[in-house]
């Protein structure tokens, strides 16, 4: 057993009591408990659920459907989302499960890969994949394909003391190695659990959600305490408090996260029909703020074949006879790789009758066979050359080696019956005749130019990050339509700072033989440069970048890994498909940024509304129920201008957009809804007072409030306040839907804060508002679920009246800018 009898079964035993086993690697994610802790009870909704629970124990249904259902969505969502990455992340593993060989007690035995020790020797063999870091042992020769693991695509010739690596997989030779690294300390270990660490980064849109929802709940947290102090002042009922409590925490924006929680899923629909699997629902917006693209080379700019690009006669030999013996050399191998397929695809020739061959070997870097027909030998030019006779053309050699061709040689024996193998069976090579040469290319897609065009007419920049050799690499990119300048090696990287990293990361396009460590640093520096960054790949080692990116795209044929690490999958394998998915993401990041200008207008409007009819003393301006009608004010408006938005590039100036329009509109439409509500308060007050007031108008207050006129002394009160909530919510919701034409104005009569668009939906959008918001007012089943008294001409008029003057007064303050100025708002957008 080449001096390495392995372990005993009592050593065995030693170390799996010390924990030395390859055992699976585990953990790196949040538990369940804890997921559900942080979405369902987070600060938030423990105050919902409270009101909600009042609510429900005083037989207030609706109002606690209202007060907590929202929330409680929303939870729920972002808690499955959250388990659903989770679970993927929990069955993620590098290595296989097949079973492996090694020896104890002297003699070899199969095992499962989790049961090998630390100093295990296990048996290597062609077509298995390591499962362990370690050295391999004298008497040992493999060829080991570390793509995998780093993207190098040629198989890595290993000898007596170097090391293999867990993940990659042996393709020729055979030997035995130690198990030095096993379960989490080896590399395959290492990789799986960085590739489980929950990285998702928030977008910008949700940060800026997050910041506004925080602002509103801390004004909305000192405006509650004054309120309902004052509440506890005046000696209102326990239900009053509680259904003030229930409007003041609607206020919270917290539909907002559930707007983008649906706008993302419709997008995410949208874009998997242009090729793009979204696992990550955020991805729809990150997809469109991406301005730099690092991907791979194999896989993504080029198909993973080869083609025959150009056949070179030498000497005496012609076009025809090179093109029919490699055509015939190709369709001999035993074991085809890609250079035989593309040779057998494109050359004419049919098998030979094989004696004995020598396959392709990277450690010999040529093949042959010996045949009935003659001897042939293919291999790379300079492993050929202490061999041939004449030599090979230089000059051509290297001028396709500049275009990033893969040169290779056809030579046959100067001696006929010469063999390839020595007496011990050893390949050799006799004396040669060169008889051509044929430069084959890496497939580019074939959409890859006009996807490159489209990016970059986009404003997206490309860097080209692979295992390869940099001038391949570089030649094979400006075959693509990059620039590809002077490529760098991952090599030259290691000694350099972050600083020098930024520098030459910021000037170079195209990086080669670079391992898993440098893309991730080249991503890291990318994004301390300030941009958004998507990152390309297939293999596993190209996970850690993938995690890193703000965007993490992955090919579905590439390994299972990096499926899962990934935020968006193209199921295509074509990254053709992600210009599609950054305008389709840009359409609905705008959407939803038009939504945020309807819904922080509304919560500024009802805000400043509360607070001055509580200085006013004039009772409270709503109930729970009222504010349900944020359905028509809010949720359909937003819903609809989502899916009907441009894809504009992302707003980066939004909070101050938000300002210059939020500010003016809720301050005039609480002015004019303060009036509103303060009259008819008053009115009705006097109305019932004066003892005047119709015996119908009585019975109809009377059914309203639940109360009686003359017996119970909250009578007026609740009657007047009513009557003023009718009014206030009439003109509000009038209001809200005309603030829909200022954002999408139809044309110049609207067009006071933005320019006319020529999409006529919004305004559609607007008459069936109208319409269904009217259908409210005079369905008596609908206006007493949502609290409003019955359809009134005078309360009519009034509102008509004020929402006219209001429009005439908004429409003006937009088009001088006067609050703008006032409060230097311009300064916010600039």
């Amino acid at each position: 057993m080449l001096g390495a009898p392995g372990l005993t079964t009592a050593e065995v035993a030693e170390r799996r009591r010390r924990g030395e086993t390859n055992a699976p690697v585990k953990g790196g994610c949040r538990g369940y408990t804890d997921i559900l802790r942080t979405n369902v009870f987070s600060f938030f909704n423990i105050i919902l659920f409270v009101i909600g629970a009042v609510l429900l124990a005083m037989s207030r249904y609706s109002d606690a459907l209202i007060s907590v259902g929202l929330g409680l969505i929303n939870a729920v969502i972002s808690a499955a989302q959250e388990i659903r990455a989770k679970r993927k992340l929990d069955r993620l593993q590098l290595l296989e499960r097949h079973p492996v060989t090694v020896l104890r007690d002297g003699r070899e035995t199969e095992i499962a890969p989790d049961a090998v020790v630390r100093g295990d020797v296990l048996r290597v063999r062609a077509g298995d994949q390591i499962v362990v870091d370690g050295p391999l042992l004298d008497g040992g020769r493999v060829e080991a394909d570390e793509s995998l693991l780093t993207g190098e695509s040629d198989p890595v010739a290993k000898g007596a003391g170097d090391d293999l690596r867990s993940g990659s997989l042996c393709v020729a030779g055979e030997g035995l190695m130690v198990a030095r690294d096993v379960g989490a300390g080896s590399y395959a270990g290492r990789l799986t659990a960085e590739a489980r660490r929950v990285t998702t980064d928030k977008t910008p849109l949700q940060r800026r959600v997050e910041f506004l929802v925080r602002l509103v709940m801390a004004l909305t947290a000192l405006m509650s305490g004054a309120i309902l102090g004052q509440a506890a002042i005046e000696g209102f009922s326990l239900l009053r408090v509680v259904q003030m409590t229930a409007v003041l925490s609607g206020l919270v924006p917290y539909g907002l996260f559930f707007l983008i929680a649906v706008a993302y899923t419709a997008g995410a629909a949208a874009i998997a029909r242009s090729g793009a699997l979204v696992q990550q629902v955020n991805a729809v917006e990150s997809v469109s703020n991406v301005d730099v693209v690092c991907t791979d080379k194999t896989g993504t700019l080029t198909t993973g074949r080869l083609t025959v690009d150009e056949v070179h006669p030498i000497g005496a030999h012609n076009r025809s006879e090179l093109e029919h013996a490699l055509g015939s050399l190709a369709r001999s191998a035993a074991t085809p790789n890609l250079t035989s397929q593309a040779l057998a695809l494109e050359l004419p020739g049919r098998a030979f009758r094989v004696r004995d061959e020598v396959p392709f070997m990277s450690s010999l870097r040529w093949s042959g066979v010996v045949a009935e027909e003659g001897t042939w030998v293919l291999g790379a030019p300079d492993a050929l050359a202490a061999h041939l006779t004449p030599a090979a053309p230089a000059d051509t050699v290297a001028k396709h080696a500049e275009r990033g061709l893969r040169v290779l040689l056809l030579a046959k024996p100067m001696e006929d019956g010469a063999r390839l193998r020595d007496g011990a069976g050893r390949p050799t090579l006799p004396a040669l005749e060169p008889v051509g040469l044929v430069a084959l290319a890496d497939e580019l897609r074939p959409e890859v130019n006009e996807t490159i065009g489209r990016l970059r007419g986009d404003g997206v920049a490309l860097k080209v990050l692979s295992g390869d050799d940099p001038r391949t690499v570089a030649a094979i990119a400006a075959r693509a339509g990059l620039d590809a300048g002077e490529p760098v090696a991952g090599a030259s990287l290691d000694g350099l700072d972050d600083a020098a990293l930024d520098r030459v990361v910021h000037r170079t396009t195209v990086f080669g033989r670079v391992a898993p460590e440098h893309k991730e640093r080249i991503v890291r520096s990318l994004r301390r440069q300030s941009h958004y960054v998507a990152m390309i790949g297939d293999g596993v080692n190209d996970a850690r970048a993938l995690k890193g990116a703000q965007v993490g795209v992955a090919m579905r044929s590439g390994s299972a890994v990096t499926r899962d690490v990934a935020d968006i999958v193209l199921v295509e394998d074509s990254f053709a498909a992600l210009p599609p998915a950054q305008r389709e993401g840009r359409r609905i990041i705008n959407g939803i940024g038009m939504s945020l200008y309807v819904f922080l207008a509304r919560v500024a409007t009802q805000g400043l509304v509360i607070v001055a009819v509580t200085m006013l003393g004039l009772g409270f301006p709503y109930s729970p129920t009222q504010v349900g009608l944020t359905l028509f004010t809010v949720g359909v408006p937003t819903f609809f201008l989502t899916m009907w938005a441009k894809p504009l590039p992302p707003d980066r100036n939004l909070l101050g957009g938000l300002g210059g329009f939020v500010i003016p509109a809720a301050v005039l439409t609480a002015g004019f809804g303060t009036a509103i509500y303060a009259g008819l308060y008053e009115a009705v007050t006097i109305g019932f007072g004066s003892g005047r007031t119709p015996a119908e108008v009585i019975s109809e207050f009377e059914r309203y409030t639940g109360l009686t006129y003359g017996s119970d002394t909250d009578f007026t009160a609740a009657a007047a306040t009513i009557g003023a909530q009718t009014g206030l919510s009439t003109f509000f919701c009038l209001a809200s839907f005309l603030l829909i034409l200022f954002l999408a104005p139809p044309n110049r009569f609207f067009a006071a804060w933005t320019e006319p668009v020529g999409d006529r939906r919004p305004t559609y959008l607007v008459g069936g508002l109208i319409v269904a918001f009217g259908t409210v007012l005079f369905v008596p089943a609908l206006y007493t679920y949502f609290g409003l008294a019955g359809p009134s001409r005078p309360l009519f008029v009034i509102v008509g009246v004020m929402l006219a003057l209001w429009f005439a007064a908004l429409s003006l303050v937009y088009r001088l800018r006067l609050l703008n100025r006032v409060l230097g708002l311009d300064g916010l957008r600039a």
